[in-house]
């Protein structure tokens, strides 16, 4: 097959920077089979192409970019045609792969990968928010031939909205995350993670007044905040004020490699996302070893009370006492871990890359077999 992604960014031809590391173990696994075309709507502002993962990448840079995005598929086409368009993101990458097959005549896919159908008015996030983005997602998502989503709660989404999709997580790569088992804790003091930009959505606030919280109760425990800060220096000014500058540390930007390095030594990975499709990152510390405790989002929500432990978003003290209870019951915290792991390398990256195959085998095979109907019918 030759196959068209369409993607807001997540491949830098450095392929360590400004990357979505799934978005990476996807498309290598579909290039070994197939012929791949990722058309990147905002990588570089410059349009531009280059190898990566097997794949090749388009860049289409700033201006007009939806319809100058559109236009390249239809060059690539033409050169040699595509069997399909899939889109990883709704809003423009949807928009682009969904216009580009009617007008090529070919079938589409659109995975729900972040905050296409929230809306969180109060920190201006989310793909639903105004009437015309509501408007777009609901035409664009009617005419996409198969609609897919990491996690339960976005599947609720879609059901909501009257649209049929399809549950395919987005997996770890284990050939760069080989599986850690599940390891005792070897410190009294406590070793947490967050991994996250820090921003609105990932709501740090909730997160440094739970720490707070755990600290008032004589909790000792080390907290890593991995992740770019888009706050100028926020967090850090509130993690000082709340008294926490001995026991946070703010680690910035880590590559994949580093990443694993430190969730490897970790105890415990605290998320207090406002949103999530994934996180990706609980499937990462699953795979390592470490279990999750974090608010009622995507797969937090999917895995409690089994694999993971959710509490309400936006409520500090709740998350608080999660991390407390799992860190003072060491057979909880295992237990979570083990299952964790065994959910998330049931359905690691290969299981995506077959899944989508299959998925695409099926909707070639209906999408050919309604043409020849429509021919023999003319």
């Amino acid at each position: 097959m030759k196959i068209a992604l369409v993607l807001p960014g997540g491949v830098d031809r450095s392929g360590e920077y400004r990357v979505i590391p799934v978005f990476l173990a996807l498309i290598r696994r579909l290039a070994q089979a197939h012929e791949v075309h990722v058309f990147a709507l905002r990588q570089e502002a410059q349009a531009d192409c280059w190898q990566l993962a097997g794949a090749t990448i388009h860049n289409i840079g700033d201006e007009r970019t939806r319809w100058r995005a559109i236009e390249a598929i239809r060059v690539e086409h033409a050169r040699a045609p595509f069997d399909l368009i899939q889109a990883i993101f709704s809003g423009s990458c949807s928009f682009v792969a969904v216009v580009a097959a009617k007008l090529l005549r070919l079938p589409s896919l659109v995975h729900i990968a972040g905050g296409e159908l929230a809306e969180l008015h109060e920190i201006g996030y989310g793909g639903r928010r105004k009437w015309w983005s509501r408007l777009r997602e609901a035409l664009v998502l009617r005419k996409a031939d198969i609609v897919t989503a990491a996690s339960a709660p976005i599947m609720d989404s879609l059901r909501t909205l009257g649209i049929r999709g399809r549950r395919v997580p987005l997996g770890v790569d284990l050939r760069v995350w080989a599986p850690l088992a599940p390891r005792t804790r070897q410190e009294k003091q406590a070793h947490l993670i967050h991994v996250a930009s820090l921003n609105r959505v990932k709501d740090q606030t909730t997160l440094l007044q739970a720490l707070c919280e755990l600290r008032g109760a004589g909790m000792d425990f080390r907290m890593d905040i991995v992740g770019v800060d888009t706050l100028d220096g926020e967090m850090q000014m509130l993690a000082t004020r709340l008294g926490l500058d001995e026991c946070v540390r703010f680690l910035g930007f880590k590559t994949q490699t580093e990443l694993r390095n430190i969730m490897q030594s970790a105890d415990l990975l605290v998320m207090s996302s406002l949103h999530e499709a994934g996180p990706l990152v609980l499937l990462e510390a699953a795979v390592a070893g470490v279990p999750t405790v974090g608010t009622n989002v995507g797969h937090i929500a999917e895995w409690s009370p089994a694999a993971a432990l959710a509490v309400p978003i936006g409520d500090p003290d709740a998350l608080a006492r999660a991390v407390h209870i799992v860190l003072t019951d060491e057979s909880l915290r295992l237990r979570l871990a083990s299952e964790a792991q065994r959910r998330a390398i049931t359905e690691d990256a290969d299981c995506t890359a077959r899944t989508f195959e299959a998925l695409y085998g099926q909707l070639l095979t209906s999408y050919r077999s309604e043409r020849l109907k429509s021919v023999l019918t003319r």
